[in-house]
């Protein structure tokens, strides 16, 4: 019951909140993602091309924050993108699923990063979390942690399995005791995605640890989220929990595909197809 009126405050807040400002800071804090079993080398550099495009035709709009790919994507990015702030994430680690070994999630994830991705995002193991297995956990997390340097590493939690928040509590202060950077709500690949109500739960969490450790850990949400409603909420989310601090695409991010050309088109008020 607290969940749903905590919400439904936040709710009301998100409406007076949609404005060009926000809309702008919405879409720079956007991971634009291909994830599909077709990307092939052309269409991913096509993909890329368009993200370069958009620092030239609209010079007085932000860029997104990064491109998504899968790892074996990561050097066809690395090769076309021009654009210096935005960054380039890959899914590694056994994505979506989390089901193999540990020393081949860690060699997929240090590769990623040795061809060139400033970010890795791994899957929690939840076949390991499901049981208990706490130690598995925090090993794996720990581990890659270690193995990619200094890239980011942003920890799914699968939110639609976990379901409940004490579970879903417990999954972020797991992940960010064993080095997270950042959490995210979900694959994308599992239904439901990312919720209102898992991520008052996760920032919820965030603010607990960093009131604990004094370390700032990013929040994203992915999945499922295609309209500017659905960000400005997010970001609402954000702001009444965890402040202005969090305000930026250093610690907040959006997974999206389909969002970026409702949000440009909310900006500029017309309709468009750019990405």
């Amino acid at each position: 019951m607290m969940i749903l009126e905590a919400l439904n405050e936040i709710m009301i807040k998100a409406g007076l909140n949609k404005t060009r400002t926000m809309e702008e800071l919405a879409f720079s804090c956007i991971d634009l993602t291909t994830l599909n079993a077709t990307d092939t080398r052309s269409h991913v550099q096509a993909f890329v091309a368009r993200v370069n495009d958009f620092g030239n035709d609209y010079p007085s709009l932000p860029n997104v924050a990064a491109i998504c790919v899968y790892p074996n994507m990561v050097q066809s990015v690395k090769e076309v993108l021009n654009q210096d702030k935005v960054k380039i994430a890959a899914v590694a680690g056994g994505f979506p699923s989390s089901m193999t070994f540990i020393g081949l999630k860690v060699e997929e994830a240090k590769m990623a990063v040795e061809l060139g991705a400033d970010e890795i995002d791994i899957v929690l193991p939840l076949w390991a979390f499901m049981e208990g297995d706490l130690i598995t956990c925090r090993e794996e997390i720990g581990t890659i942690r270690k193995a990619i340097g200094e890239a980011h590493l942003k920890v799914i939690l699968e939110t639609g399995i976990l379901a409940e928040p004490e579970r879903i509590y417990k999954a972020s202060m797991l992940a960010m005791e064993s080095g997270a950077d950042f959490i995210k709500t979900s694959t994308g690949k599992v239904s439901p995605a990312a919720t209102p109500e898992a991520a008052l739960v996760m920032c919820h969490a965030i603010r607990d640890y960093y009131q604990r450790t004094g370390r700032q850990v990013g929040f994203k949400p992915a999945g499922g989220i295609a309209t500017t409603t659905d960000a400005i909420l997010y970001l609402t989310i954000v702001k009444e929990i965890l402040g202005e601090k969090w305000m930026n695409p250093e610690s907040f991010r959006i997974g999206a595909s389909r969002l970026a050309n409702h949000l440009l088109g909310d900006i500029l008020d017309e309709e468009i197809s750019y990405f």
